[in-house]
């Protein structure tokens, strides 16, 4: 759901400095019947613009995005994490995955799930984020 602003409203009135586990952020809307659900590629290409303001790669490419489910009507869940739960960006990154994904063609309702088991480490990198960090 939007604000005045424009902006993803969250079920919490105001995010925490590290988001707690388990939590669930929402928005988006249903597709309108007869649309076509967007495909795992498109989905995909929207979490590459969203990046860690502290490094120079996507969440995707990153190796943040744990899970990715898309249903017959379009809704997307993800299941995604953090480089370290005390990451600045804790409270704001789901709310921008949230945000990106939305505005896909063929997303209905988009539900993100921040979670810290397994905890992330380098290896889930892609190659492209591996070399784009010079670490290739």
């Amino acid at each position: 759901m939007e604000n005045d602003e424009g902006q993803i409203e969250t079920q919490y009135a105001s995010m925490p400095e590290a988001a707690p586990d388990d939590s669930v952020i929402s928005g988006g809307e249903p597709l309108a019947e007869g649309i076509e659900p967007a495909s795992e590629s498109v989905v995909i290409e929207a979490l590459r613009t969203v990046h860690d303001p502290e490094i120079p790669v996507n969440l995707y490419d990153l190796g943040l995005i744990y899970a990715l489910d898309i249903s017959d009507l379009g809704d997307v869940a993800i299941e995604m994490t953090l480089t370290t739960p005390a990451c600045p960006v804790a409270g704001s990154m789901p709310g921008e995955v949230v945000q990106a994904v939305a505005q896909a063609e063929g997303v209905g309702k988009v539900d993100v799930k921040l979670v810290w088991d397994p905890p992330w480490t380098m290896e889930r990198m892609s190659e492209d984020a591996r070399l784009a960090l010079g670490m290739g």
